[in-house]
């Protein structure tokens, strides 16, 4: 849960600053946020759910 939340935290200011900086459209963040929003029901979301896991996992795991 604390890594969907921080997810979707650190999405949604990429997206806010694509839409002030890089002039996003704002039709542009919608088609996106609903492609998003129609992925998640679909049959392969569990697949991506796991593999954003793996990635958070492998990136906590790197040490400095």
């Amino acid at each position: 849960m604390i890594l969907s939340m921080s997810g979707v935290v650190l999405l949604g200011i990429i997206v806010f600053l694509f839409f002030r900086k890089d002039g996003l459209k704002a039709s542009h963040a919608c088609v996106s946020a609903l492609f998003g929003f129609f992925l998640a029901g679909t049959a392969i979301a569990p697949s991506i759910t796991a593999g954003t896991t793996s990635l958070a996992g492998l990136l906590g795991g790197i040490k400095f």
